[in-house]
């Protein structure tokens, strides 16, 4: 595996660019994103100039998101079953098809309010594929340690772009016209496709056959549900793109109504939304180390809210400005934070699946949101629109006492190795159902100890795939305690334990000593079979023969 030279302490920002294969992709996609920047800019205008409904104009945000809402979660368990990294490549094929056909619909004249929102759900598909096998990827090109750095400089590398993507689409807008703009952008895209082709990087493989997709996404979901940190992280990441999203959604009536400007102010208050991220980010080290994560991305909403209610209120540029670059801050720590929590908090085996729940989640929020606040700008006001967003970011900071952001650790979350038992059976990979039952001697003194221990082993198996987890006393022999659980067939088992990770097996070493036996804990493995088919069996070949 290509990762980056273990360093102590915590990684740099800069660090995982010495890593050549992240290096090249992270240089693509910014180039890539650049495109993307000067498309949507005049997107977002064409969408202004050829109709006259401000929900319409919203929508050019949801139409991006709501693929990711739709196709994340199909998509992450794509990637935890196929190469990542062709995954990546087919992402990108379906945002260059929808780059190159948006410019001939424009070179031909013949473009409509619908054909961009078709086209922007086209490459919402594209980003939909791509984004959980290239952040699911990161962890299997870098070490460890460098994964929030890593994470950190793909939102710092894109507000970079951010700060001068807009500012030139708003440019060439206005002095080449849209085609030009959209011409770039399909350029622009081509980049990623290059780089992914070239580059390439060890991913250590399963040695079991993959799965079929309708149980990854059922074994990705249980994780999720089951996971106390991926599932606050994803309540709030959910929360903050619903209302936060008004700021980027509205940003093109701010600038038509209450600002009575064109497409280059537009493109540079878009900079400065991107400068603060790109601020932001360079501080973030230095601000995880003030505050908790929790109370980061809580004042990070704060910040978001201030920025909305600055341009609800404001008809100065420069104001609008300011109040976009603490937005952008805001923004960029948020969703490094949250992204870093989800993978940090999740084993290899099921990455790509948190990550495309949690994209899949929080896209659903901000396409919700830009319908909600481009209704409400629509019926009512933009001014109402802007301050409602402002009183629900406030609200997204107060809901971290019910949904924490947990401080990230380096919890080992690797799978580790695992041996099939000898069998007297010769058993079919769908055998089963499968019954485990680990037999446990424990005296009185540690008794509190041991189901301490058991909480967490019931949590830990269950997430992993065991089913009707439960716990025995023996009544005869106080002192003997049984563990048992199901799996549906034979290969469930086997991925049951390939799944646990070396800080899973942590816990059966803790059980290991408190057991007083002399032999170690024993298990005993059992298929089960029903008296049921015997029975029928005869009764189904008599019918046949009074047919």
């Amino acid at each position: 595996m290509q990762h980056a030279e273990p360093q102590s302490g915590v990684s740099t920002t800069f660090a995982p660019l010495r890593n050549p294969a992240f290096r090249a992709i992270w240089t693509a996609s910014q180039i890539s994103s650049l495109g993307w920047l000067v498309q949507t800019v005049a997107i977002s205008w064409l969408m202004a100039t050829i109709s006259a409904s401000d929900l319409m104009v919203a929508l050019v945000q949801a139409a991006s998101t709501l693929p990711v809402f739709f196709l994340s979660i199909l998509a992450g368990a794509i990637a935890d079953n196929f190469s990542r990294r062709w995954v990546m490549f087919a992402g990108h094929c379906l945002l260059a098809l929808a780059s190159t056909v948006l410019v001939i619909s424009v070179g031909l004249g013949f473009i409509s309010p619908w054909l961009i929102l078709g086209l922007g759900f086209l490459a919402g598909c594209g980003f939909a594929l791509h984004d959980p096998a290239w952040h699911a990827s990161i962890g299997d090109i870098l070490h460890k340690r460098d994964i929030p750095a890593a994470v950190t400089l793909t939102s710092v590398g894109y507000n970079i772009v951010r700060s001068v993507g807009p500012a030139l689409g708003g440019v060439i807008l206005a002095f080449f016209g849209p085609l030009t703009a959209f011409a770039i952008a399909a350029l622009c895209d081509l980049t990623p496709l290059g780089a992914i082709w070239r580059t390439k990087w060890h991913v250590r493989p399963s040695p079991l056959p993959r799965e079929r997709m309708t149980t990854a996404i059922r074994d990705g979901l249980r994780f999720t549900a089951m996971s106390f940190e991926i599932r606050s992280a994803v309540v709030r990441a959910t929360l903050f793109g619903m209302a936060s999203i008004s700021i980027l959604a509205l940003l093109p009536l701010v600038v038509r109504d209450h600002l009575q400007s064109g497409p280059i102010v537009y493109g540079i208050l878009l900079a400065g939304f991107g400068g603060g991220a790109f601020a932001a980010g360079i501080c973030n080290s230095l601000l995880r180390r003030i505050m908790s994560q929790n109370k980061l991305v809580a004042v990070a909403s704060v910040a978001c809210a201030a920025c909305c209610l600055s341009l609800a209120l404001t008809s100065s540029v420069v104001v609008a400005a300011l109040a976009l670059a603490l937005g952008g801050a805001g923004w960029l720590i948020t969703w490094t934070g949250i992204d870093v929590a989800v993978q940090l908090a999740s084993p290899r085996w099921v990455v790509g699946r948190t990550l495309s729940i949690y994209y899949a989640l929080s896209a659903g929020g901000m396409a919700a949101g830009s319908w909600v606040w481009g209704t409400v700008a629509q019926n009512y006001s933009l001014t109402w629109a802007l301050e409602g967003a402002s009183g629900a970011l406030l609200l997204v900071a107060a809901a971290g006492l019910l949904f924490p952001v947990r401080p990230w650790e380096e919890a080992d979350q690797e799978s580790s190795d695992f041996h099939p038992p000898d069998l007297a059976l010769d058993l079919k990979p769908r055998s089963g159902p499968i019954g485990v039952k680990i037999e446990y001697s424990i005296s009185d003194e540690n008794i509190e100890a041991f189901l301490g221990c058991m909480r967490a082993r019931r949590h830990v198996q269950s997430r992993a795939g065991a089913r009707n987890w439960t716990l025995q006393r023996n009544l005869q022999t106080p002192s003997v305690w049984t563990e048992t659980f199901r799996t549906p067939t034979w290969m469930d088992f086997l991925r049951l334990n390939h799944r646990l990770t070396a800080a899973d097996k942590d816990l059966g070493e803790q059980l290991q000593a408190l057991h007083d036996g002399q032999r170690p804990p024993q298990t005993v493995l059992s298929v089960e079979r029903t008296t049921e088919a015997a029975r029928t069996r005869p009764i189904e070949v008599v019918s046949r023969l009074l047919r």
